[in-house]
């Protein structure tokens, strides 16, 4: 069977008229007029009116159902269609594969189908032109993130994700065996991460992580696309500069590189205005205490409080030195308020995206603070064995991407933006 095509349809054009060519990809419509059969053909870049003439060309596709796979071989020539531009005169029809009807979805979207249902048939999912676009948008955001922490000197790394011990303390893991001894899956790459600055000093690494929360929201999964960073020799304001560079550059990126997919969307990317307004936890309950919201230094901000916020500031913007007692152990004190810490959050409104800070990096230090919070150090030994042997000072973040493609997107539930995810009761496809 001769499946091979000679182009994309997205490279044709009118004038290529006369040429023949070979395109394959998925029958949208078909539609009969008189003698006249006509096909809408698409692939990943775009689609193409197929023009059918006589009795030859209509035994070809005979059984042929709509979301087929077939393969045209045939000349351009000019088209009188509203909606094309050119269209493609076939001499020869390929059926690649028959799709079985009814289907369990419309990927044209002329028929509206609830996310649940889009999901169980996701990778037909990805024939309706909007879900397609998110995806596009998601692969040029994380060709500019690399773009940019490349060109910053940092290093792409890969890091375990069965692990021996809790990264950062945490309750929320998911175990399981690991041949005879208990395993866990990685919910963050934290403590590789600093580990690694001890001689590539600034990597970087985009991957999935795994958090065991039964939260039912529109913005939490149990698996989840991180993006971290660990650099040496940086302050927390200095990796602040970088999320920020991160960020304005995936807009400005995607606003320029991506005109079709916005258009799917019905959305218009613009680059946000910088800098980030930094405002301190302090700051944040002063604000609150306006609105009639009465916190006290060192109480947590709830999704409450941060929605209020988020009323005050709608666009990106970091909330920085934290209280100590909220911060996991690794984090670093102001040198001016030991209660503070050297750390921040990125929010876009109320949406946390970031989580960041200096981190410590001196060994008696660090085992105080795992004691401090009620963590065992002979648990952490591997990790702090590294700082024996001469670790820089060291700062980082990790941003959510699943939950900055929502952002991009403006689509607020977080399961869009994600190919299969993973939830509390989505195991499945």
């Amino acid at each position: 069977m001769d499946f091979k095509r000679t182009h994309y349809i997205g490279q044709l054009n009118p004038s290529m008229e006369g040429k023949k060519i070979a395109v394959g990809g998925w029958v949208e419509d078909i539609r009969e007029l008189g003698k006249l059969t006509f096909l809408t053909l698409r692939d990943v870049t775009g689609a193409a009116q197929i023009v059918l003439v006589g009795e030859d060309s209509l035994k070809q596709i005979k059984g042929l159902t709509r979301q087929s796979v077939i393969k045209v071989t045939g000349t351009i020539q000019k088209s009188k269609a509203r909606d094309f531009a050119y269209e493609i005169k076939s001499e020869k029809i390929d059926i690649l594969a028959v799709a079985i009807q009814p289907l369990p979805i419309d990927p044209i979207g002329r028929l509206e189908s609830n996310i649940d249902n889009r999901l169980n048939a996701r990778a037909l999912d990805l024939r309706n032109q909007k879900t397609a676009a998110i995806f596009k948008l998601r692969h040029h955001a994380l060709a500019s993130i690399r773009k940019t922490l490349t060109e910053k000197s940092f290093l792409e790394v890969n890091t375990p994700k069965l692990i021996g011990s809790a990264s950062e303390g945490g309750a929320n893991l998911f175990s399981l065996k690991y041949f005879e001894k208990q395993a866990y899956l990685a919910q963050s790459p934290q403590l590789y991460k600093e580990q690694l600055t001890l001689g590539l000093e600034r990597i970087f690494e985009i991957a999935s992580y795994y958090r065991a929360e039964k939260s039912h929201t529109v913005r939490h999964l149990t698996e989840f696309t991180s993006v971290d960073i660990e650099a040496a020799f940086m302050d927390y304001s200095d990796v602040m500069d970088v999320l920020e560079s991160v960020i304005v550059d995936v807009f400005e990126y995607t606003e320029k590189n991506c005109p079709a997919e916005q258009k799917a969307l019905a959305i218009e990317i613009k680059k946000p205005s910088t800098p980030f307004e930094r405002i301190t936890y302090k700051k944040a309950i002063e604000e609150l205490g306006r609105d009639g919201i009465k916190l006290e230094v060192g109480d947590d901000l709830q999704d409450a409080h941060l929605r209020k916020l988020g009323e005050r500031h709608p666009g990106f913007y970091f909330l920085t030195d934290w209280p100590m007692k909220l911060k996991p152990f690794y984090i670093h004190e102001k040198d001016d308020d030991p209660a503070l810490s050297r750390s921040f959050d990125l929010q876009y409104g109320y949406l946390e995206l970031s989580s960041g800070g200096m981190r410590l990096h001196d060994p008696a230090k660090l085992k105080s603070r795992l004691i401090e919070q009620g963590l065992n150090p002979v648990q952490f030994e591997d990790h702090l064995r590294a700082f024996d042997w001469g670790m820089p000072p060291h700062s980082g973040w990790g941003l959510g991407l699943d939950r900055l493609m929502s952002v991009l997107t403006n689509i607020d539930n977080v399961r869009e933006v994600v190919l299969y995810p993973r939830d509390p009761e989505r195991l499945f496809p």
